[in-house]
């Protein structure tokens, strides 16, 4: 069985985008809105897991505006909502345990960041055992301090996280694909 796993899709996002950082794929909000239709469409689970972060500076912390969905991935009545305190949408939340009750196989992951919290979990899901589909046209990414100065471009860093996740831990599709 599928199911599709939102993570971190919360209002902290859409503000670093106000703020100016230029994301690759400004449209993966209207993706995912796309994935999340069809898979709602289909009777498929759909899992929403949020971040949040201990720091009390932090705009991801429960109850705070930027821990709120954004509109794009609203979760319904019915929906599974996480809170995570780490980077991998597995550790400490009970997921692997929820997608084994419901007996999922096959993980398809959107959301954000692609080159951290998604990445966390796509290879987590694929060390145990499930099989994860990654609509590249549903991950919000963003540029990154270079280790050794400068910033890397958010392009760059998005082609090289897809195809280190595309190597090995998931099949690269589209929400297009998905939907056919």
């Amino acid at each position: 069985m599928r199911a599709i796993l939102v993570i971190d899709m919360q209002d902290g996002m859409a503000d670093r985008i106000r703020a100016g950082r230029v994301p690759v794929n400004p449209d993966a909000p209207g993706q995912i809105a796309a994935l999340l239709a069809d898979a709602r469409g289909r009777g498929l689970p759909v899992i929403h897991v949020h971040h949040e972060d201990p720091d009390p500076a932090s705009p991801f912390r429960k109850g705070e505006p930027g821990a709120a969905p954004m509109p794009c991935s609203m979760p319904l009545a019915g929906e599974t909502v996480l809170w995570k305190h780490a980077s991998s949408a597995f550790a400490g939340t009970g997921l692997d345990a929820h997608l084994r009750a419901l007996g999922v196989t096959e993980l398809v992951v959107a959301g954000a960041v692609a080159a951290f919290c998604v990445t966390s979990t796509v290879r987590m899901a694929s060390d145990l055992g499930y099989k994860v589909l990654l609509p590249q046209d549903a991950l919000l990414g963003f540029d990154l301090p270079a280790h050794d100065g400068g910033r890397i471009d958010a392009v760059t860093v998005h082609r090289v996280t897809l195809s280190i996740l595309g190597a090995d831990f998931a099949k690269l599709t589209s929400v297009a694909e998905l939907a056919a």
